[in-house]
């Protein structure tokens, strides 16, 4: 579709997609305020013309909309995804009115994968030793441990196997030859370095920024392990990946149409504290020991233009790239985990924080067999929590599907709890690192109680404000965890919400009259063996029973990461000069 960066950029312009700021910019904190701001007005991409301290341009939100990345990527990846399934599910066994059938398919199949080629934009400036400094790096926060690379394209071959992984993993950069590498739990790259180290080896790696969309979209993607993320760039760009020899006759082989390439290795046994980073879950990520990554070289385009993105509070540009990217693989769930006939997580949650699965229950307790697949299966693993129905529902109406699952969940037998499991390393809820606990809540087959959609009497003691999310949940506010930590076990026993299958205790019940605000505020504050409670709680057959309410405690913890907000002064920097940067307004 697209073979560069270059060529993306031309047709947003065309498109009016893209708005270039000529006025110089600072590339700490004042870029990633003007982005966040474009962002939430539904903005076009960004091109800064001039930024301090670096003579390279730098391009942010090039996916924020759901209509760049339809020009981004077209119709055909989907069409080619849906026939594959298809293939895969009508040619067993092969008949020839079906190969003929599918004969396109084939053709597209032979565009899938690399080809070499010796002209290669990306190797036209060597800069050795490596001048990290001279690139505009944002730093985005400013709680954030330094300036971070948002973008990189991180490429790793398992040294073993020498099967690749092309992920992203962010970057803080630590001086003009040394970056970190943050590899989290179940992230290919870092399972490469593991086994480098294991053998005492330095772990060759290679980071591209920019180059085709497909390329971005691909390091990004949810693969399993083992899937090389290099066909599916061929599949979303349409033609195979131009790759170049590396000019230092390293290992890896460079994306020719690249805007950077940065050379080097992680050597085994080295770390660095990397951190805090403003994420994407709306919290600082604190600071923690990583691997390093230490630069040889960084090659370039003479005209290299610097592609970065900024995470924060969702809806950010990640929410919308992780929601095509579901879109895009959605039809394969089928394949890979039989019985899971729809599936959604949801980017206002960081994603991890909440799935929603459509499952067969074809006899009883089926659906538990698809929700161990569902969190045995890749990233899907750090879901945290987890609603399974058997009914076909809209699972992006999220207040419909919770009404849906509310109205059918057993508390007896619909809840599972289990701790003492990994967890996604950027949910600090547990109070550890990697560890924590996951939940399954069922609702099948036929309702089992009428909803209410209202409270009744007066609020019992100790609560200010009651909020009604959907029928079936109320949102209660009470005081700070700090003042009053068992406050959420006394109201599960409280009889005014004897009649609420599930009850959310918030600092703010404010947050029920947006489904944004309640996703994001209620599932990235709470942990599910540490915050939920029952009016009663028994052991039957090993198996922890419950009576109703549930009570989520979802109010902001002692010792959680910070809710990331805007400084104050660059708030008002970015005021004062919003029409110097758009003249024209957006």
């Amino acid at each position: 579709m697209h073979p560069n960066l270059r060529t993306f950029l031309d047709l947003l312009s065309r498109e009016n997609e893209i708005t270039t700021i000529e006025v110089e910019v600072d590339p700490f904190l004042e870029v990633a305020e003007i982005h966040r701001r474009v962002i939430e007005r539904g903005g076009p991409a960004l091109l800064f013309k001039r930024v301090k301290g670096s003579r390279f341009p730098v391009v942010t939100n090039l996916f924020g909309t759901k209509r760049r990345i339809d020009l981004a990527f077209g119709p055909k990846p989907e069409a080619i995804v849906r026939e594959l399934v298809e293939v895969a599910e009508s040619l067993l066994p092969p008949r020839p009115s079906e190969l003929w059938k599918h004969r396109s398919l084939g053709l597209e199949v032979l565009k899938l994968g690399t080809r070499n080629t010796s002209r290669s934009p990306v190797t036209q400036v060597r800069d050795q030793p490596a001048r990290l400094n001279q690139l505009p790096v944002l730093t985005t926060w400013q709680e954030d441990g330094g300036p971070f690379i948002t973008l990189p394209l991180v490429y790793t071959e398992n040294p073993v196997t020498k099967k690749h992984n092309l992920g992203i993993y962010r970057m803080q950069v630590y001086d003009a030859q040394t970056t970190g590498l943050h590899w989290q739990i179940q992230k290919g790259g870092g399972f490469h370095y593991t086994e480098a180290e294991r053998l005492g080896l330095s772990l060759p790696v290679t980071v591209f920024l920019g180059g085709p969309p497909a390329l971005i979209l691909a390091a990004i993607a949810p693969l399993p392990e083992d899937v090389p993320e290099l066909v599916l760039a061929s599949l979303l760009a349409g033609e195979k990946l131009k790759l170049t020899k590396n000019p230092l006759g390293g290992p890896h082989r460079l994306a020719a149409e690249a805007e950077f390439a940065l050379v080097g290795k992680a050597p085994p046994h080295k770390r660095r504290p990397e951190g805090p980073f403003g994420d994407h879950y709306g919290y600082y990520s604190l600071q923690h020991e990583y691997p390093v990554f230490e630069v040889d070289a960084v090659f370039h385009r003479r005209d290299a233009i610097y592609p970065a993105t900024v995470v924060g509070k969702p809806r950010q540009e990640d929410f919308f790239i992780g929601d095509y990217l579901q879109q895009l693989l959605s039809p394969l769930f089928p394949l890979v985990m039989p019985g899971v006939r729809d599936l959604w997580t949801y980017g206002e949650t960081g994603f991890h924080s909440l799935c929603a699965a459509v499952v067969q229950e074809r006899y009883g307790r089926e659906a538990l067999v698809s929700g161990f697949r569902i969190l045995g299966e890749g990233q899907l693993s750090l879901t945290k929590f987890l609603l399974l129905t058997d009914t076909p529902q809209d699972l992006h109406d999220f207040p419909r599907l919770l009404e849906h699952v509310l109205a059918r969940f057993n508390p007896e037998t619909d809840l599972f709890i289990f701790a003492n499991v990994s967890m996604d390393t950027l949910d600090y809820t547990s109070g550890k690192v990697n560890e924590g606990s996951k939940a399954i809540m069922l609702g099948l087959g036929e309702a089992r109680r009428e909803l209410p959609r209202e409270l009744r009497g007066e609020l019992p003691s100790g609560l200010s404000a009651a909020e009604v999310f959907c029928a079936g949940c109320l949102v209660v506010q009470g005081r700070s965890y700090a003042e009053d930590a068992e406050q959420a076990a006394r109201l599960a026993k409280d009889p005014a919400f004897a009649r609420w299958p599930l009850v959310v205790l918030h600092d703010d019940a404010s947050v029920a009259r947006s489904n944004k605000d309640f996703l994001w505020s209620t599932w990235t504050r709470f942990e599910p063996a540490s915050d939920i409670y029952a009016a009663e709680t028994k052991v039957v057959r090993h198996h922890l029973t419950y009576t109703g309410p549930i009570v989520i405690d979802a109010r902001t913890k002692p010792g959680f990461p910070k809710e990331l907000i805007v400084r104050d002064d660059i708030s008002k920097l970015v005021d004062r000069r919003w029409r110097e940067y758009f003249p024209q307004d957006l």
